[in-house]
């Protein structure tokens, strides 16, 4: 008897054989039109037969073990009988996001190891997939599905599970599940580019509370204008161009969706800077920017479309590099987290993967998936060095990337000091966990950003200890909504009151909020920066007239801020500068001293000295949150009501058994001189601070 494809694939010898990549049955199903050129019938989306190899030893690297035990350690029962007993047809946002879950990591797994219980997991999930009515719970004029989540998500899974599983699923499998695509996922990422594009078009968006049980409530009057700017627009921007590149020359509708994709990718890449720094945060950026990459390599190798340089891949690199501050410590969780569907972010704390968490950037660390992508694309050895060594690869498609022998060069020293286009400055001593992280958030508004201008991390020893508290409520009727304010922030407070703020009945959409790098300027061993955000605080305080913060690090463990504060004269008032302590561990401590304060974490320790006019006193408190969210205490200096106020703040870290460094603050009569000893060197800084700009100069 004559050996079927299906024996063969069940062989041992040959038990990890690919299936079919770009199967010729899925392309007999519609017939392929004349004018269009077909897609290449050798070329699987992502990888081919000929990759698996690759892909399966890349997978057996320490680097992807992580991963490995995600694909394929997991309870298949209980997958099955989530699919067939548990799974609700009117949630999208928790079920049709497991099972498309599930879907993609099964087909991927059986694409990879030919494991025949992920196959029929992966059919059991196309199955339930598709027997969702709609693909989304976004609709428009009460009557059009729009894609912003769950039906790009399953478009892009669904396209993945038909080049993946190729002849193991039957005629109508295929067929049904090209339908699903052309009807539910396409025409859904369409319409919602379509009024991203074209927003004084849209009939007004919404939830489909008809078809979905989603709870919670948001203002959508502005979305067709906030959505163009963030992550939400590049989801469906990929999934278009996947279903428009599977479906090309046998959908009439494929070249306007070919069309629509690439034009809204085009117009998307203006979020990222000119040197590849992302907004949203580092967080966002591994989604989004994955992506981007998808959709270019998609097209690249079924339909020769070269969009693989639509930003600065290197430069979106050194961005994810810069944002990396590995700390020490168990990885910590809140066992009060629920798996109930909150709007605000879980997870567990892993400090080795830590990083400057501006805005919503989360606990998951940098995702490094897309920079083997980038290392091979662009051949850059830096990306194929990240690829390697830092961050974590969070998605299956960092192994099919991933190159061990490609060329690397180890991160240069000058990205020890960076400013970036988007005036966040990042100022380290190195990479390790035990090396010191200075960042200072200057700039504009941003999706999912915080009400942060101004605002400083300092980490040393292994230790945060200026933090930037984690897991910020989405909505505002959740109580660590808080964390979300220039309160829970190392920042500056006007008589108790932060700088400009949205109310969150949008999301977490931009304020108006912004602040500017005014100097920055460099040295051996230090690094100064001063940023205004009086802006930012003029839009809830019309008496301000400065709110200015220079910051000097001398490495690697003396940080020095000075806080000018002027309001009119007419109405003074007392001004808070905020030290928030890192202590979702429980470990955090803070005590108000003398001269200043003091922060104790395990593996360090900072001794604070504060000094200005008028006169200064410092306490320690916590945030009014419930048990249940945690503790959160901060150390405050408070400068009486006076319409001008300059606050000195000078910032010893040291490793908690090591010696601490020599801080000496003497007053002059236009400023300080701060002299520090570390390690038998001395630095003298001189700070004048009568000037519109303060002279800050380091000796």
């Amino acid at each position: 008897m004559p050996t079927t494809r299906r024996s063969f694939l069940r062989s041992s010898a040959l038990v990890a054989s690919l299936p079919l990549l770009g199967t010729s049955r899925a392309s007999a199903q519609l017939p392929p039109a004349d004018s269009v050129v077909k897609p290449n019938p050798q070329g699987g989306l992502l990888f081919d037969r000929a990759d698996v190899p690759h892909i399966r030893a890349n997978l057996d690297l320490p680097r992807f073990a992580d991963l490995r035990r995600e694909l394929t350690e997991v309870d298949l029962a209980d997958d099955r009988h989530f699919l067939e007993h548990e799974l609700r047809l009117t949630n999208r946002v928790i079920d049709q996001a497991r099972a498309r879950k599930i879907l993609e990591r099964s087909a991927f797994v059986y694409a990879i190891y030919a494991q025949q219980p992920h196959l029929d997991i992966a059919r059991l999930a196309l199955r339930r997939l598709m027997d969702y009515p709609t693909w989304d719970y976004f609709i428009e004029g009460g009557t059009d599905i729009i894609g912003f989540q769950r039906a790009p998500e399953a478009t892009i899974a669904t396209c993945c599970a038909l080049d993946w599983l190729g002849d193991e699923l039957t005629t109508e499998e295929i067929a049904e599940a090209e339908d699903n695509i052309a009807t539910k996922g396409a025409p859904a990422c369409y319409l919602s580019l379509y009024g991203l594009k074209y927003p004084d078009r849209v009939r007004g968006w919404g939830f489909d509370r008809a078809r979905d049980d989603i709870a919670i409530d948001i203002d959508f009057s502005r979305w067709p204008l906030i959505l163009n700017a963030t992550n939400l627009k590049i989801i469906p921007t990929c999934a278009l161009g996947m279903a428009a590149t599977w479906l090309h020359g046998r959908h009439p509708e494929a070249n306007k969706w070919l069309e629509m994709s690439r034009q809204s990718a085009k117009a998307f890449s203006v979020m990222y800077g000119n040197d590849g720094s992302y907004d949203e945060g580092i967080g966002y950026w591994g989604y989004t920017t994955l992506h981007l990459a998808l959709l270019a390599e998609v097209l690249h190798r079924r339909l020769g479309i070269d969009d693989r340089a639509l930003i600065n891949y290197p430069g979106t690199s050194r961005y994810a590099a810069v944002m990396t501050m590995p700390t020490l410590g168990a990885p910590v969780s809140n066992p009060h987290e629920t798996k109930a569907y909150t709007a605000t972010p879980k997870g567990t704390i892993v400090p080795e993967n830590d990083t400057v968490n501006f805005g919503d950037s989360g606990v998951h660390g940098v995702d490094a998936t897309v920079t083997p992508w980038i290392g091979r694309v662009a051949d850059d050895p830096i990306s194929s060095h990240i690829s390697q060594h830092l961050g974590g690869m969070r998605h299956y498609h960092g192994a099919i990337w991933y190159d061990r022998d490609a060329p690397t060069a180890p991160l240069p020293d000058e990205w020890f000091d960076v400013r970036l286009n988007n005036d966040w400055v990042i100022s380290r001593t190195g990479w390790t966990a035990a090396d010191t992280v200075v960042a200072l958030r200057s700039g504009g508004p941003a999706n999912h950003e915080h009400a942060d201008r101004n605002s400083v991390i300092f980490k040393a020893h292994g230790e945060r200890l200026f933090h930037d508290p984690f897991k910020a409520s989405y909505i505002p009727t959740h109580p660590q909504w808080v964390l979300r304010l220039t309160e829970a922030h190392t920042a500056v407070l006007i008589d108790g009151q932060g700088h400009q703020y949205h109310d969150g009945s949008e999301g977490t959409n931009s304020s108006w909020a912004s602040a500017k790098v005014r100097a920055y300027a460099t040295g051996p061993g230090w690094m100064t920066v001063t940023s205004e955000a009086a802006p930012a605080y003029q839009l809830v305080n019309d008496t301000v007239q400065r709110v200015e913060r220079s910051a000097v690090l001398l490495k690697p463990d003396v940080l020095i801020l000075l806080d000018r504060v002027t309001l009119d004269d007419a109405h003074p008032a007392p001004v808070q500068v905020r030290f928030q302590v890192y202590n979702e561990d429980g470990r955090g401590e803070a005590q108000a001293t003398a001269t200043g304060f003091t922060i104790v974490r395990p593996h360090a320790a900072l001794t604070a000295s504060v000094h200005g006019l008028p006169s200064l006193s410092t306490r320690v408190d916590r945030h009014d949150l419930p048990a249940t969210s945690g503790v959160f205490p901060f150390a405050e200096v408070e400068s009486a009501a006076a319409a001008r106020h300059t606050i000195l703040t000078v910032s010893a870290a040291r490793a908690t058994r090591g010696p601490a460094p020599l801080t000496e603050v003497t007053a002059t009569a236009t400023g300080w001189t701060v002299s520090v000893t570390q390690a038998s060197t001395t630095q003298r800084v001189a700070i004048d601070a009568t000037p519109d700009l303060p002279s800050i100069i380091v000796s």
